[in-house]
C-alpha cells in the first residue's frame, strides 16, 4: 500500500494556515536522533506533527507555515547534504529534496535557520509554537523574538505573542480522513493477523518473548515500520501488570496470557489486546472474569456514536465492571458505594480507551480530564479496552481468580450512526478463542 499522496499534505497545511490566519506564522519542530549507548542511537521515529503536515521522515526538520508570505507559505529547514555522512547514515533529502519531493515553497539548510527566520517573523502578530517540549529550542524561539525586536525600528513588526499550536493542530488530527482510514484499516488488519498467529502457536512451555517475536516478525513481514509501542506479552500474574514489557517468563499450563500489541503502518497505529488460556481452555473462574470484561467491552462499543460524551462512555463501563466485581465476590457493598468510593480501581485502574492515529495515544481526546468533557464525533478513532486484574498476592480475592489479568481491546471508528470495529477479525468470544489457541502445527512455526 502506498503512502499518502502529496495533495493530502497540501490540504492539511492549507487547513491549518486558514486556522492560524494571515497575521500569524507557525513553527513545527522535528527532534534529532536519540542516544542509546556508547556510539549508537535509537532507531529514528519522526515527529508525528511533522509527519502529519509534510510526510518528511528525516531527523531535525523545522517546518514553517506563513500564510500569504511573498517568499513562500511552506518553508522547510533540514540538514544539508553531506556525502561522507550519508555513506554512513543513509541518504538525505537536503534543501533541494525538501522542495522537489515534499513540495516546500522554499527550503534551507538547518544551520541557516537563525539567519533566515526573521524574514518570516516580520509583520506577523502571532507565533504559533508549542512551548515545553524542547527546552533548548524554546530558548531559541525566545531569542528570535527578542533579537528581532531589537533589530527592527518598529517593535510591533514581529510577533507579540506565542500561541500554543496544539489546540488547532490536534483538533485537525482528531478527525480522520478517508485516506487516513485506509491506512488505519491496513494497520489494523496486520495487527489482527499477528494476534491470531500468536494464539494459534501458543503452548504451555513457550516463553513470552517467543510470542512477541512471532508478532513483531509478522509486523515487519507485512511491511509495517515499527511496533506502535512496546509489545506486552504477560502470562499468569504478569498479565496483572498494566504495562508489563519484560516478556521473559515461561508460559505455564493454566496461565491466562495477555497480549497487547499493535503495528505502525505508514506511521498509523493499531492497538489490540487479547487474553486467552495458554492451554486452550479457561477454568470456570477465568471464564467468569473473561465474560465480565467481554460484556463490558461489547456494551461500550455499542454505546459509541456521535454525540456520546467520552466521560459517559467511561462511566458506563465503570458501572458495568463494578457490578461484575460485586457479582464475582471481588468487592462488597452496594453498586453506588463502589462507584462513589472508586473501589473498582483495585481491579480496574485505567480508563475505557484513548484516541488512535499517528500516535498510539493520539491527540485531541483527553480521557481522564474531568473538566474537559469530549463528545465523540464522526471520523474519530478510539480504542475500547476495559480490563480486570487480580494480582496473585490479593488475599481478599477468591483463590481461583488470583494471578489472572484480562483485557480486551479493539479499535473503533465513530461512524454517522454508531461504530465500526476495525479489528473485528481478531476473535474474542471465549469459545472461538479456545478453539484458536494451540490450533497450529508447532513444526510450522517460523524458525522451528
Amino acid at each position: 500500500m502506498e503512502q499518502l499522496p502529496d495533495q493530502v499534505f497540501e490540504q492539511r497545511r492549507a487547513r491549518l494556515m486558514d486556522s492560524i490566519g494571515d497575521d500569524a506564522v507557525a513553527v513545527v519542530v522535528g527532534p534529532g536522533m536519540q542516544h542509546r549507548s556508547n556510539d549508537t542511537d535509537f532507531r529514528y521515529r519522526p515527529s508525528s506533527d511533522v509527519l502529519y503536515l509534510t510526510g518528511f521522515r528525516e531527523p531535525e526538520a523545522v517546518v514553517l507555515l506563513a500564510p500569504g508570505h511573498d517568499d513562500g507559505e511552506f518553508v522547510m529547514f533540514v540538514p544539508g547534504r553531506d556525502p561522507k555522512h550519508e555513506r554512513w547514515e543513509g541518504r538525505r533529502a537536503g534543501p533541494e529534496g525538501a522542495e522537489e519531493n515534499y513540495g516546500a515553497d522554499a527550503a534551507f539548510a538547518l544551520d541557516e535557520l537563525d539567519d533566515e527566520i526573521g524574514a518570516w517573523l516580520e509583520g506577523r502578530d502571532k507565533l504559533f509554537y508549542t512551548l515545553g517540549t524542547d527546552d533548548q529550542f524554546d530558548r531559541r524561539v525566545i531569542h528570535w523574538m527578542q533579537s528581532e525586536r531589537h533589530r527592527r525600528s518598529k517593535p510591533h513588526s514581529v510577533p507579540g505573542q506565542i500561541v500554543d499550536l496544539r489546540d488547532l493542530l490536534y483538533e485537525q488530527r482528531l478527525i480522520k480522513s478517508d485516506a487516513e482510514l485506509e491506512l488505519m484499516r491496513h494497520s489494523a488488519q496486520i495487527t489482527v493477523e499477528a494476534h491470531n498467529l500468536a494464539m494459534k502457536y501458543c503452548r504451555p512451555g513457550m516463553y513470552e518473548y517467543e510470542l512477541q517475536a512471532l508478532i513483531e516478525y509478522h509486523f515487519l513481514r507485512r511491511g509495517a515500520e515499527f511496533p506502535a509501542y512496546a509489545s506486552i506479552v504477560g502470562a499468569g500474574d504478569n498479565a496483572t501488570i498494566l504495562h508489563y514489557t519484560e516478556n521473559r517468563s515461561r508460559i505455564e499450563e493454566g496461565d491466562v496470557v495477555l497480549i497487547d500489541a499493535g503495528c505502525e503502518y505508514q506511521y498509523y497505529a493499531a492497538d489490540i489486546t487479547r487474553s486467552f488460556p495458554a492451554g486452550g481452555q479457561f477454568t470456570p473462574a477465568q471464564r467468569d472474569l473473561y465474560q465480565a470484561v467481554l460484556q463490558a467491552q461489547k456494551a461500550a462499543i455499542d454505546d459509541v456514536r456521535p454525540g456520546m460524551g467520552y466521560q459517559q462512555l467511561r462511566d458506563n463501563t465503570r458501572r458495568r465492571l463494578s457490578q461484575s466485581l460485586l457479582d464475582l465476590g471481588l468487592l462488597e457493598g452496594t453498586l453506588d458505594e463502589v462507584l462513589e468510593e472508586k473501589d473498582f480501581h483495585d481491579y480496574y485502574p485505567h480508563s475505557v480507551g484513548h484516541s488512535l492515529g499517528v500516535d498510539v495515544h493520539d491527540v485531541g481526546l483527553v480521557p481522564d480530564n474531568e473538566d474537559d468533557p469530549c463528545a465523540l464525533r464522526e471520523g474519530m478513532v478510539l480504542t475500547i479496552e476495559p480490563g480486570l486484574y487480580v494480582p496473585a498476592d490479593d488475599e481478599s480475592a477468591p483463590e481461583e481468580m488470583r494471578g489472572v489479568g484480562i483485557r480486551i481491546e479493539d479499535d473503533v471508528l465513530v461512524t454517522a450512526d454508531g461504530a465500526e470495529n476495525l479489528t473485528v477479525g481478531c476473535p474474542k468470544e471465549p469459545d472461538a478463542v479456545e478453539q484458536l489457541v494451540g490450533s497450529a502445527d508447532p513444526d510450522q512455526l517460523p524458525g522451528a
